[in-house]
């Protein structure tokens, strides 16, 4: 099985992001009044050492991932990640109610009329949103497989450098799981985190995900096409991107390659809400909130609201959470926070299994 733990009162994992352009790192602890930032940070990754949500370059991810815990001097050994990509299927059914010995026999034993794999190959888990009421005795159930390969390219990767892999999440989940703990407004919203090469969609109604959607998409893109167009280097490319460097000259062409590119990444996310609308025409989404490295856009949260009709915000899990000032910079946990919200939405998962 493949597990998928939700909240409890014990020790807390180290959340490892690990990304096709960066891994990030964040470790927490439980405060009073929420959560306190332990250690953060992030290193960029070799190009293609991670594709499509797979290990390509195993050697290369591990020395990242080793030097960023050293130099962050992180002790802990109980670590999380999260997966997404081709490789991962989320999937939420409708069954009639039962315990969970009787759900857990029908699932495994059924599996395969709802996984596109070939169930030897991949880890499942599930879990039963309880959403049955008087008259009604169906509940639905979030029904995740991943395949083995996979994830245990990923743990075999960590168990080498010393670590102790015992959460594999799902970025969508991470994402969503992040997003409760933080902002506690039971709002029904959309929440988007666009990565360098990938999209997470995941729709909370009610407190529950009703739809979940990786699309292999990102903010790569962009960079990729201001470069080839400026003739620049990446880095210069990634500057303009993110409007830290003006080329007044090239405006147009520039707005032109934004136009083209978010106006996919729009298509695809209006798809899911679309689709949300459709089957849940009495709960209307209130907003659209936004993280990621890719929602530092210039002018992306307008575009988005302007398109969406919804209102759109920044998700920045960092700004609601304590840290020592002496020893981890406000100024960096302000800019990096909203890369953030994938690793510390695994880094609030517990380490007891």
């Amino acid at each position: 099985m493949l597990k998928l733990p939700f909240f409890s009162n014990n020790d807390l994992v180290v959340g490892i992001d690990i990304g096709s352009h960066a891994v990030k790192v964040c470790q927490l602890e439980r405060r009073d009044r929420g959560y306190g930032i332990v250690a953060l940070g992030s290193a960029l990754l070799p190009d293609g050492a991670v594709k499509d949500g797979a290990l390509a370059d195993a050697e290369a991810v591990a020395a990242a991932v080793s030097a960023l815990l050293q130099n962050l001097k992180i002790k802990k050994k109980k670590v999380g990640i999260s997966i997404s990509g081709y490789s991962v299927i989320v999937k939420k059914i409708s069954l009639a109610t039962m315990d969970e010995e009787r759900l857990a026999s029908y699932i495994m034993a059924e599996a395969e009329q709802y996984i596109p794999f070939d169930l030897n190959e991949v880890y499942i888990d599930f879990q039963d949103l309880k959403t049955s009421s008087a008259g009604n005795d169906r509940t639905e159930v979030m029904l995740s497989a991943a395949k083995k390969e996979v994830v245990d390219g990923f743990t075999a990767m960590l168990e080498g450098i010393g670590l102790v892999p015992v959460i594999v999440d799902v970025d969508g989940f991470a994402l969503e799981n992040a997003h409760e703990a933080i902002v506690h407004d039971g709002d029904d919203v959309v929440l988007v985190n666009i990565g360098a090469a990938k999209i997470s969609i995941n729709i909370v109604s009610g407190g529950i995900p009703v739809a979940t959607r990786d699309i292999p998409a990102g903010s790569r893109q962009l960079s990729e096409q201001i470069q080839d167009l400026l003739d620049v280097e990446f880095d210069e490319a990634e500057a303009v991107k993110l409007g830290r460097q003006r080329m007044p000259e090239r405006e147009d062409d520039i707005a032109a390659i934004y136009s083209s590119v978010c106006a996919q990444w729009l298509l695809e996310i209006k798809r899911m809400i679309d689709l949300y609308r459709a089957n849940h025409p009495d709960r209307p989404l209130r907003r659209l909130s936004l993280s990621g490295g890719g929602s530092k856009v210039v002018g992306l949260v307008d575009f988005l609201r302007m398109e969406t009709g919804l209102a759109v915000d920044i998700f920045n899990p960092l700004t609601a959470m304590d840290f020592d000032a002496k020893k981890i910079d406000p100024d960096y946990v302000q800019a990096v926070g909203q890369e953030m919200a994938i690793a510390s939405g695994i880094a609030i998962r517990s380490s007891a299994i």
